[in-house]
């Protein structure tokens, strides 16, 4: 990720409209800001959320609060609960994220 100019700023993330989407089973809040090509996002997983797409997309994630599961391709699971943070590449391993109780999480990709 290459960080091109851009001048200091802060966000007040409660200005930020939520737009809904819908996973296999549950659904997922998005807020996004964008700079220049970077895409910065606070999710919220409802509980019981599955996203419905294997996701080839580079992302570096933080969770706030709650746990979420991510299930590779190749089955192989991992647990990201509060204070963890996980880092895959574009174009690495195709993933995908549930929760069972709900989550919250900070995203730059």
């Amino acid at each position: 990720m290459k960080l091109t100019a851009f001048p200091f700023q802060t966000l007040d993330w409660t200005s930020i409209p939520k737009e809904e989407h819908k996973g296999i089973t549950g659904s997922a809040s998005w807020q996004v800001f964008m700079m220049n090509d970077i895409r910065i996002r606070m999710l919220e997983y409802s509980p019981g959320y599955l996203a419905d797409h294997w996701c080839k997309k580079g992302h570096i994630i933080f969770c706030l609060e709650g746990e979420m599961h991510t299930e590779l391709e190749d089955g192989t699971t991992f647990i990201l609960s509060k204070g963890m943070s996980y880092h895959v590449g574009d174009d690495c391993e195709a993933h995908r994220s549930s929760t069972k109780e709900g989550c919250k999480l900070f995203v730059v990709d």
